[in-house]
C-alpha cells in the first residue's frame, strides 16, 4: 500500500471536514436561534450533536463496515481528550484574559455530568475486558445505561437552566435574522451530509493507517483519527470566541464528549460481532481517566476565577492539560495499543 496515497487521503478527509463541519456549527446555530434554543443550549445540545457527526459515523462505520471497533472506541475517548485540548489552545488565542474565567459557573453541572458518564463508560471498559456475560444478546449491559444517563442528565441541566431563566439569547437573535428558513436548512443538509461520508471514509484511512505505519489501531483511533473528527469543534469554538460567545464555546465542548459516549451505546448496537467494549484495548480506560482529569482541570480553572494569565500569555492550566494530553498520547501507543 502505498504511503503517500494513504497520507493524501487522510489530508483530503480533514479538510472536507473542516470545511463541511465549520458549516455544520454555523447553521445548526441558525437553526438554534430560528427554533428558540438559547445560551448554553446552543452549545451544549444542538453545536455538540451536530459537531460529533464525524465521531458519529466514523464509529458506525467501523463498526459495520471495517469491523475494526479500536478505531471506534478509541477515536471516541481520543476525541474528547482532543475537545478539552481545544480549549488550552482558545486561551492562548483569548485576549480578555483567562478563558475559563470569563465562562459562566453554569457549566460545573454539565461538566460533572459529564464525568460521571465518562467514568461510567471507561469503568466498564476495564470491567469488560476482564469479566464475561457482560452482554444482552450482542449488545453489553451498559449500552440501555449509557442511553438512559444521557437523557436523565440532559433533563437535569434542562431544568436548572430553565430555573436560572437564562434560555434566551439576545446577543445571537438579531445576528441570523437576515438567513432564511429554506438556506438554513438546505445548507445544513448539504454540509451533514459531507461530514457524514467524511466520517464513513475515516475508518478505512484509520484502517490504513494502522497498517502502514505499524503503529496499531488503538493509537491511530485515539490520536489522528480523534483530531480530525474533532476538526468541527476546533472551528464552532474559534467561531464561537470570535463573536464574543464564550458559553457556547465551552458548552459545545462539555456536551461533545457527553454525546461521545452516546456513540459508544450506537455503534455497541451496529457492532455485531458481540459487546463492543469486550473487544478493544484496556488502554482506552486509561484515555478515559485522562479525560477525567482533564475536565476536573476545566472545573478548577471556572471556579477559580483566576483574572490574569501569565506572563507567557496564558492561563495556569493550559500546560497541565498539554501535559495530560502528552500522557494520553503516550499511554494509547504503549498500552495494548
Amino acid at each position: 500500500m502505498d504511503t503517500f496515497f494513504v497520507w493524501l487521503k487522510f489530508c483530503l478527509c480533514v479538510l472536507i471536514i473542516l470545511v463541511a463541519g465549520r458549516k455544520v456549527a454555523r447553521y445548526g446555530d441558525v437553526i438554534a436561534t430560528k427554533t428558540g434554543l438559547g445560551g448554553l443550549w446552543i452549545g451544549l445540545l444542538l453545536i455538540s450533536i451536530v459537531t460529533s457527526l464525524p465521531e458519529l459515523f466514523n464509529g458506525i462505520s467501523s463498526s459495520v463496515l471495517v469491523k475494526a471497533p479500536d478505531l471506534t472506541v478509541g477515536d471516541i475517548f481520543g476525541s474528547n481528550v482532543v475537545n478539552l485540548l481545544i480549549l488550552a489552545v482558545a486561551d492562548v488565542a483569548y485576549q480578555n484574559g483567562p478563558l475559563l474565567s470569563a465562562a459562566s459557573t453554569r457549566h460545573l453541572l454539565p461538566a460533572g455530568l459529564s464525568m460521571a458518564l465518562v467514568g461510567f463508560v471507561a469503568l466498564c471498559v476495564l470491567i469488560s475486558a476482564r469479566v464475561s456475560g457482560m452482554g444482552l444478546g450482542w449488545i453489553g449491559v451498559y449500552t440501555p445505561i449509557i442511553v438512559f444517563l444521557y437523557l436523565i442528565m440532559m433533563r437535569m441541566v434542562f431544568r436548572y437552566e430553565k430555573s436560572q431563566a437564562l434560555l434566551a439569547d439576545e446577543a445571537l437573535d438579531a445576528q441570523y435574522d437576515a438567513v432564511s428558513s429554506t438556506r438554513t436548512y438546505l445548507t445544513f443538509a448539504v454540509a451533514a451530509a459531507f461530514v457524514i461520508g467524511a466520517g464513513t471514509w475515516l475508518a478505512y484511512i484509520g484502517q490504513d493507517i494502522a497498517e502502514v505505519t505499524g503503529w496499531g489501531q488503538s493509537f491511530v483511533g485515539s490520536l489522528f483519527i480523534a483530531i480530525t473528527t474533532s476538526l468541527p469543534e476546533i472551528s464552532v469554538s474559534f467561531a464561537a470566541l470570535q463573536i464574543g460567545a464564550v458559553d457556547m464555546c465551552i458548552a459545545d465542548i462539555i456536551g461533545s464528549n457527553m454525546f461521545n459516549m452516546v456513540i459508544i451505546a450506537v455503534d455497541d448496537v451496529c457492532y455485531r460481532e458481540g459487546p463492543i467494549l469486550a473487544a478493544v484495548s484496556e488502554s482506552h480506560f486509561f484515555t478515559g481517566l485522562v479525560v477525567l482529569a482533564m475536565t476536573c482541570l476545566v472545573m478548577a480553572a471556572v471556579v477559580s476565577r483566576t483574572q490574569r494569565k501569565t506572563r507567557l500569555g496564558f492561563s495556569w492550566y493550559v500546560p497541565l492539560m498539554i501535559g495530560l494530553f502528552a500522557v494520553s498520547a503516550y499511554l494509547s501507543y504503549t498500552v495494548n495499543g
